[in-house]
C-alpha cells in the first residue's frame, strides 16, 4: 500500500496541511538529568515544545520538527476522527475510546459496554492481547490465574470504538486496522487536518493498529485545536470527556490523571517512549519526547514545560520527580536541565 491510498485525496479536506515533517535523526538534546548525592548519574536526551494561546512558539528545546511517533498520545486525534464519523458517544465511555488505561474493572466493563451498545463481541477485537498496564491490578490477576487478554490491554476501549465506527458506517470489521481500511483513512485525514501537517510515515502500533508519524511541534498544535474547539464539537466532546473522566482515560494510580486533577482545565494524554502532550482551553500546550523512553523523565519534563506556559509552578510541585532511594533513602532525584528551569 502506498501513502497516497492510505491518505484521502486532499481536495475533500477542510483545511489543506503543510507538508509532511522531515524523516531523519532527531537532533534530541539533554532535557532530564538522574542526580545522585549531587552528581549527576545519567542524562536523559529530548525535546519540548510549548506554544502560547496565539498558536506561536514560545519556547523550544531539542528538535520539535522532525518526524516522530506520538504513540498513544495520539489517542485524543483518535477519538475526534472517530466522532466525526458519527460515533454516539460521550462522557466516561468516549474516555475510554481515548485511553491507556490500567486494566481496573470500570475499563474492563467499559469496554464491555461499548461492545454491548454496538451489538458486538470481545472476540471480534483485533488488539494485542496483554495483562493489565497497572502493576497493582496486574498483581492481583496473575494471583487469580488470569493470563494476557484483548480486553486488559490498555487500548481495548479505542478498540472496541474502532469496532462500533466501522459498524455504524457499515465498513467491514476484520480488516478494521488496516491502514487502508476507510476508518483508518479518516483516522490519517483527521490527524493531517488537526495537525496541520502531513503525515511522515504509517506503521505499527504496539495494540495494532496505524500509527502516524508527525512532529512534536504539530502534536502540541492538535491538541489545542481540541482544546479550543466550539462547545458540542467532535473535538470539544473528547476534551470535556478526558477531563471530567480522568481516571478512566488512564488510571487511578496514573500520573496524567493526577496532573489533569491538579491544573483546572487541563488535557493531557501520555504515550509510550517517553511522550507527554497537554493543553489548556485557551489554546497554551506543550508536547515532550524523552528520546530513550523513560517514563521517570516524561513527568518532571513535562511540568517544567507547563510552567514555561505559564502554569503556576506551585501546581506542578509533586510532578517535579520522585525521589532516588539509596539504602532506602532519598538520595537524590530526576532534575530537568537548567534551559528548563524558569529560574534560570
Amino acid at each position: 500500500m502506498t501513502h497516497a491510498q492510505a491518505i484521502p485525496d486532499p481536495a475533500t479536506r477542510a483545511v489543506t496541511p503543510a507538508g509532511a515533517p522531515a524523516l531523519r535523526e532527531p537532533g534530541h538534546t539533554p532535557v532530564a538529568h538522574l542526580v545522585r548525592g549531587g552528581v549527576i548519574e545519567g542524562v536523559h536526551h529530548g525535546s519540548v515544545v510549548v506554544l502560547g494561546a496565539d498558536g506561536e512558539v514560545r519556547f523550544r528545546l531539542g528538535d520539535t520538527e522532525a518526524a516522530f511517533y506520538p504513540r498513544s498520545a495520539l489517542k485524543p486525534l483518535q477519538a475526534v476522527a472517530m466522532l466525526r464519523a458519527d460515533l454516539p458517544l460521550d462522557g466516561d465511555l468516549l474516555s475510554l475510546a481515548a485511553a491507556s488505561h490500567s486494566g481496573e474493572e470500570r475499563h474492563l466493563d467499559g469496554t464491555r459496554r461499548i461492545l454491548e451498545l454496538a451489538g458486538l463481541t470481545e472476540a471480534e477485537l483485533r488488539n494485542t492481547p496483554d495483562m493489565p498496564f497497572d502493576p497493582v491490578v496486574r498483581d492481583l490477576w496473575v494471583r487469580e490465574g488470569r493470563g494476557p487478554s484483548r480486553l486488559a490491554q490498555n487500548c481495548s476501549g479505542k478498540h472496541a470504538a474502532m469496532l462500533w465506527t466501522a459498524k455504524l458506517n457499515g465498513w467491514s470489521l476484520e480488516d478494521y486496522l488496516d491502514p487502508a481500511h476507510p476508518l483508518q483513512r479518516a483516522v490519517a485525514e483527521t490527524v493531517e487536518d488537526l495537525t496541520g501537517q502531513r503525515v511522515a510515515h504509517v506503521t505499527v502500533d504496539g495494540c495494532g493498529a496505524p500509527l502516524f508519524a508527525v512532529s512534536l511541534h504539530g502534536l502540541a498544535r492538535a491538541l489545542a485545536r481540541i482544546t479550543t474547539a466550539a462547545p458540542g464539537t467532535p473535538e470539544a466532546r473528547v476534551a470535556d470527556a478526558m477531563r471530567e473522566h480522568a481516571e478512566m482515560a488512564s488510571g487511578v494510580r496514573r500520573d496524567v490523571a493526577a496532573l489533569m486533577r491538579a491544573v483546572p482545565g487541563l488535557l493531557a494524554k501520555d504515550g509510550f517512549e517517553g511522550v507527554q502532550v497537554a493543553a489548556l482551553p485557551d489554546g497554551r500546550a506543550i508536547a515532550v519526547k524523552i528520546a530513550d523512553g523513560a517514563d521517570r523523565a516524561r513527568i518532571p519534563v513535562a511540568a517544567a514545560a507547563l510552567a514555561h506556559a505559564g502554569i503556576d509552578p506551585a501546581l506542578l510541585t509533586e510532578f517535579a520527580g520522585a525521589p532516588l532511594l539509596g539504602g532506602g533513602r532519598p538520595v537524590g532525584a530526576v532534575r530537568t536541565v537548567p534551559a528548563l528551569d524558569l529560574a534560570s
